[in-house]
C-alpha cells in the first residue's frame, strides 16, 4: 500500500463525532468541577474551536491550516482527564494516539500537538501559526457562562467577595469577543466587567500572564495585541 493512501484529511466534524473525544471531554470537564474549577466542557471547546480557526480565517492563512487550529482548539484540553497539572502535555500524547487512529498525517499531527502542549502559560510558547490561534481562542474565553459554583450563582451580590476570584472574575465578564483586523494587524480582546461583581485589578491579578502569552502570540502572528476593557484600551 502507498504511506500516502493510509492518510485521510481528517476534518473538525471528523474530530466532533468521535466518541473516544467527547466522553475524555465530558470526563475531563467533570474532573474539573469535583475540584471546583469553571467549566471546560463541551461548550469551551466548541468555543475556542470556532475561534482558532477564526483568527487564522481573518489573518488569510490557508483553509487546512485554520481547519488543524480548530481541530487542536476542540481537543486541547483532554488533557484534564488524567490531571490538571501538566494537562497540555498529557492532552498532546492523548491526542497523537487518537489522530494517528483516524487516519491524521504525521506532519499534521506534529503541528497540532505542539500547539496543544503550549497552551498553558506554565510551559507553552506559540511556536506555530497553530499555537497561537489556540492560544489565544483559549485566552479569551471569560465569560459568566463559564462558572458553576451553584453558590456564586444564586448568592447577593453584597456577599461576592467570599468566593473565589477566578469566578468572581469570570462572572463579572458579561461579553468577551476576539477580534482580529488584518488590515491594522491587531488582534484584540474586548471585555464588558461588571464592577460590581469584580473590579478591573482582580483580572489583572489571575490573568496577567495570560495576556502576555496572548501578546506573544500576536506577535507571531504579525500582529498587535490588544486588551480592552469595558471600552478603554488598557494594554
Amino acid at each position: 500500500m502507498n504511506d500516502k493512501n493510509k492518510y485521510s484529511n481528517v476534518t473538525l466534524e471528523d474530530v466532533k463525532r468521535n466518541p473516544t473525544v467527547n466522553a475524555f471531554i465530558k470526563s475531563a470537564n467533570d474532573y474539573l468541577g469535583t475540584i471546583g474549577y469553571t467549566e471546560h466542557g463541551m461548550r469551551h471547546a466548541g468555543l475556542v474551536a470556532s475561534i482558532a480557526e477564526n483568527v487564522l480565517l481573518y489573518l488569510d492563512y490557508p483553509k487546512r491550516m485554520q481547519e488543524l487550529a480548530g481541530i487542536a482548539g476542540y481537543m486541547h484540553d483532554i488533557g484534564n482527564v488524567v490531571s490538571r497539572y501538566g494537562h497540555g502535555q498529557s492532552a498532546a500524547l492523548i491526542v497523537m494516539r487518537l489522530l494517528k487512529d483516524m487516519g491524521t498525517t504525521p506532519e499534521e499531527t506534529a503541528l497540532i500537538i505542539s500547539a496543544i502542549g503550549n497552551h498553558e502559560e506554565e510551559a507553552g510558547d506559540p511556536v506555530n501559526p497553530v499555537a497561537a490561534a489556540l492560544i489565544l481562542a483559549d485566552k479569551s474565553d471569560v465569560h459568566k457562562t463559564r462558572v458553576r459554583n451553584r453558590n456564586i450563582l444564586k448568592c447577593d451580590i453584597r456577599y461576592i467577595s467570599k468566593y473565589d476570584i477566578h469566578d468572581r472574575v469570570n462572572f463579572a465578564a458579561t461579553r468577551s469577543f476576539l477580534r482580529v483586523i488584518k488590515d491594522k494587524k491587531t488582534i484584540s480582546l474586548q471585555l464588558n466587567i461588571d464592577t460590581q461583581i469584580s473590579k478591573v485589578m482582580e483580572y489583572f491579578e489571575i490573568f496577567i500572564s495570560r495576556m502576555l502569552m496572548c501578546k506573544n502570540a500576536a506577535t507571531f502572528l504579525n500582529c498587535t495585541f490588544e486588551l480592552i476593557i469595558n471600552e478603554r484600551k488598557l494594554l
